[in-house]
């Protein structure tokens, strides 16, 4: 059996997890669901100060404070960040890395940059207090290409509702990377639920710069067709498919 610590994308706490959480426990494994500094349950310890590396350190202290080892560490969506950042923290403690139609980060850049310039004015538009990036809704993603296949309009309800700002911080927030061997040789896994897998491996092949880093001998590759939300819009298949890995 495994040890599961899945941190979930922009907006959502771990409450997100639920219903990915339950099953995983039935099958033996151990769950630790986490929300990040400022949002969710723990929204009212966040402030401007609450950037990429205080999210980097929530993964990297429930890691070493519950002494954690082999641990399969999860990051659905702009979890990437953050979660590549603890691995290369503390590689001894992490199995291997699953990105949840996810990815890694590279060294030295910011979340933001990975966004076009109209999304970035888009993020600009939704900030409050100038620290927090307020939720974008779910027709918004969908005229930007977000897939919110397998999300009726009741569920969408009620994810909405219970999603808080993003720390503006974990976006524009350079990651430190150590560069250290042990963490560059951990095993990784992309589950790809946006991209059928086919278009995956042409974009890893095409060099293409936000999936090239998944050319190497460390990755392997799954698909889950749904939307990008898979723990809400398939949470057994995605409990399944994380148990097999």
């Amino acid at each position: 059996m495994s040890t599961f610590v899945l941190v979930p994308g922009f907006w959502l706490g771990a409450w997100a997890w639920r219903e990915v959480a339950g099953p995983l426990r039935a099958a033996g494994h151990t769950v630790h669901p986490l929300t990040l500094t400022g949002l969710a349950d723990r929204a009212h310890l966040g402030g401007p100060a609450t950037d990429l590396d205080t999210h980097v350190e929530d993964i990297v202290a429930t890691l070493v404070h519950e002494d954690l080892r082999d641990v399969v560490l999860v990051a659905h969506s702009g979890a990437g960040a953050p979660v590549t950042g603890a691995a290369d923290r503390v590689p001894e403690r992490v199995g291997k890395v699953v990105y949840l139609d996810s990815g890694p980060l590279a060294g030295g850049t910011r979340p933001l940059d990975q966004y076009p310039p109209d999304v970035q004015k888009i993020i600009a538009d939704h900030l409050s207090d100038g620290w927090r990036y307020r939720p974008l809704s779910f027709e918004l993603h969908e005229s930007l290409g977000t897939s919110t296949e397998g999300l009726d309009q009741a569920r969408r309800s009620r994810i909405a509702a219970r999603m808080t700002p993003q720390p503006y911080g974990a976006l524009t927030r350079p990651l430190k990377l150590t560069g250290g061997g042990e963490a560059a040789r951990t095993p990784k896994a992309l589950v790809s639920c946006s991209y059928p897998i086919g278009q995956v491996k042409e974009m890893i092949d095409q060099g293409h710069p936000y999936f090239a880093a998944l050319a190497g001998p460390e990755w392997e590759l799954h698909e889950l067709p749904t939307g990008h939300w898979p723990m809400f819009s398939r949470p057994a298949d995605t409990a399944r498919l994380l148990g097999a890995l």
